[in-house]
């Protein structure tokens, strides 16, 4: 009697078995979702870096999103071109240009800026800045306690002389240290632009020289300087319009604080001002000639 109960069981645990994988392959068929075959051959083009900073969850969400039609084919920062021009010709389209990007840390103060006190809480930057406003007197500057280093999986963020400094050819722009620094020091920028305004310090000039020797001090001598028109003092600080700027440097001959990259030699600022000097003389020699040109015209 038992040997038959437990056949009986096993025949019966078999039989709903065999009834729920028909359900179930039922119910796959008429609950499916149609997945264009785009998307898979799109998701391999992708480097699979899962950073984020396409602005989808990963690279599934932006397979999934250009094959819509909701991002480029080039939305991907980590695959740069080669990447772009293969999802284009999955998709039929023509890639573009890509102009490719870094992170940049406006921020050259670390070590040159006052400690306000030895901080010893936890290494993160948005922790130390609800003790007092973090450890450093600027209120606008770097840390230096890594959380954007802590942040980027390229290993193209370091603390150098206590501030964050990117390595270029490290940076895929993923844009992850942009949204981890609590200051919003860092942002990304185009990699063919070579000057910046290492500064946020909105502070005036005397008050932003006593938290640190290198910030700016909105002289407005780097603005003065610019025949580009790329460079204004806004809210008591150098900004740069990367729109306008040629990469001259000139404005980083002038700086008298050294806070605009890269950061001229001084012999390159004594040569620009011989320079500006010799073109002054000429100038005022021109204008003079000028004028006694037209006084002599108006006594014939």
């Amino acid at each position: 009697m038992d040997m038959q109960n437990v056949i009986f069981a096993v025949v019966v645990l078999f039989v709903m078995g065999v009834l729920f994988a028909v359900l179930l392959g039922i119910a796959a068929k008429v609950f499916a979702v149609e997945v264009d075959e785009r998307v898979p051959l799109v998701r391999e083009c992708l480097p699979g870096a899962n950073c984020g900073g396409c602005g989808y969850p990963g690279c599934d969400g932006l397979a999934a999103a250009i094959v819509a039609g909701d991002a480029p084919v080039n939305g991907c920062p980590v695959g740069g071109a080669p990447v772009a021009a293969k999802v284009a010709e999955v998709m039929g389209v023509e890639a573009g240009e890509t102009e490719r990007k870094v992170a940049h840390v406006y921020c050259n103060g670390g070590c040159n800026a006052v400690d306000k006190a030895k901080y010893e809480g936890l290494q993160d930057c948005t922790a130390a800045m609800r003790v007092a406003g973090g450890p450093k007197e600027c209120a606008y500057g770097c840390m230096g306690l890594g959380s954007c280093v802590k942040a980027c999986a390229f290993d193209a963020l370091h603390i150098v002389n206590g501030r964050a400094l990117v390595d270029a050819e490290k940076c895929v722009a993923c844009g992850k240290c942009v949204a981890t620094c609590p200051k919003k020091l860092i942002d990304l920028v185009a990699a063919a632009k070579q000057v910046h305004v290492n500064c946020k310090n909105r502070d005036k000039g005397a008050a932003a020289m006593k938290v640190c020797t290198n910030a700016c001090i909105a002289c407005g001598m780097c603005e003065r300087t610019c025949k580009f028109d790329a460079i204004h003092v806004v809210n008591g600080v150098a900004v740069i319009d990367y729109d306008k700027c040629t990469n001259c440097k000139m404005c980083t001959k002038v700086c008298p604080k050294d806070c605009i990259e890269p950061i001229a030699t001084a012999e390159q600022k004594e040569k620009f001002k011989a320079m500006q000097k010799a073109q002054a003389e000429k100038a005022k020699a021109a204008a003079e000639a000028k004028t006694a040109e037209a006084q002599s015209a108006n006594e014939t």
